[in-house]
C-alpha cells in the first residue's frame, strides 16, 4: 500500500478563518494536481458555502443534541464532543474509502472544545496516522498586539502539548494588515527580544520580573514562534503551507500528484 495521506487539523480561536483556509488550501492542492478530502468536525457549523467530503453532522448535529438532552448551545457543544468520540470509528471507516493525498480537518469553532476535552484527544488518536500535524491559526485581530501574540503563542503551545503532534503556526487573513504591521508581527516570531520589548512597551507599569520570565518562556518555545502568513481570500501563502507540511510529512520532498493510498 502507498504512503498514507497527510492529515492536517486546522484549529484556532473563533473567527480565525479555519473553514475559509481549509477550502482555499483544498483548491490550491487541486490546482496543483493533488487530491484532498475536507472533513468537518464541527457539529454546530452553519456555513452554507462549506461542502465537506466527510461531515460529522451526518452523525451528530448540535440542534438535535440540544433538543434531546435539553441543553443550551454551550452545554450541547460539550455533549456533542463526547458523542463524536463515540462515532469516530464510523468517521474513520468513511475516510478510508477515499484515495487521497491530504485530509484537511476543520475543527470546532471554539478552540477550547477541541484542545481541552479528553474526547478530542481520543478523536485525534483515532483519525491520525503517522503523517499528521496541527495548523494553529493566529487571528490578526489578536496577533497585531504583542500581548495578543503571546496569548496565541501560549495557546498554540498548549495545543501541541495536548496532542503531541507537530504544529505549524499560520497568520491568517494577512491581507487585513498593513505591510508595516505585517512585517512587525512576523518579526515578533523571528526575534524573541523584539517581542518581549513590545510586550513591555504596551504596559504602562511593566513588571520586570514578569517580563524576564516571559522572555525565557518565549525563548524556550522558539521552534513554535515562526509564523507563516496566509490569506484564504487572496490565496497567498498556501504554497508555503504545503512546503512546511511536506517537511513534516515527507522530509521536504514533493508528493507526486495523485499519490494517495492505493490498494496493493
Amino acid at each position: 500500500m502507498a504512503e498514507e495521506p497527510g492529515t492536517i487539523y486546522f484549529t484556532g480561536t473563533a473567527g480565525a478563518g479555519k473553514t475559509s483556509l481549509v477550502q482555499s488550501f483544498s483548491r490550491w492542492l487541486s490546482t496543483n494536481g493533488y487530491d484532498s478530502v475536507m472533513v468537518n468536525l464541527d457539529p454546530g457549523s452553519e456555513s452554507s458555502s462549506f461542502e465537506p467530503d466527510v461531515d460529522i453532522r451526518d452523525w451528530v448535529r448540535l440542534p438535535e443534541v440540544m433538543e434531546e438532552y435539553g441543553l443550551g448551545p454551550n452545554g450541547a457543544q460539550v455533549a456533542a464532543a463526547d458523542l463524536i468520540a463515540i462515532k469516530v470509528f464510523e468517521v474513520k471507516k468513511t475516510l478510508e474509502e477515499f484515495r487521497t493525498d491530504y485530509i484537511l480537518v476543520d475543527t470546532p469553532g471554539q478552540v477550547e472544545l477541541f484542545a481541552f476535552r479528553e474526547s478530542s484527544r481520543a478523536i485525534v488518536d483515532a483519525l491520525s496516522g503517522d503523517r499528521s500535524l496541527i495548523a494553529f491559526l493566529f487571528d490578526p485581530s489578536l496577533a497585531k498586539t504583542a500581548s495578543g501574540f503571546v496569548s496565541l503563542l501560549m495557546l498554540s503551545a498548549n495545543v501541541e502539548f495536548r496532542f503531541r503532534l507537530s504544529t505549524l503556526n499560520l497568520l491568517t487573513k494577512s491581507d487585513l494588515l498593513t505591510p508595516e504591521k505585517l512585517e512587525e508581527v512576523l518579526a515578533w516570531g523571528e526575534e524573541s527580544g523584539r517581542l518581549a520589548a513590545a510586550v513591555e512597551s504596551e504596559s504602562p507599569t511593566p513588571d520586570v520580573q514578569l517580563s524576564t520570565e516571559l522572555l525565557r518562556a518565549i525563548e524556550a518555545m522558539a521552534p513554535l514562534t515562526t509564523l507563516l502568513p496566509t490569506s484564504a481570500k487572496e490565496g497567498t501563502g498556501l504554497e508555503n503551507l504545503y512546503r512546511a507540511a511536506q517537511r513534516v510529512f515527507g522530509g521536504a520532498e514533493d508528493l507526486e500528484p495523485g499519490q494517495g493510498p492505493t490498494d496493493t
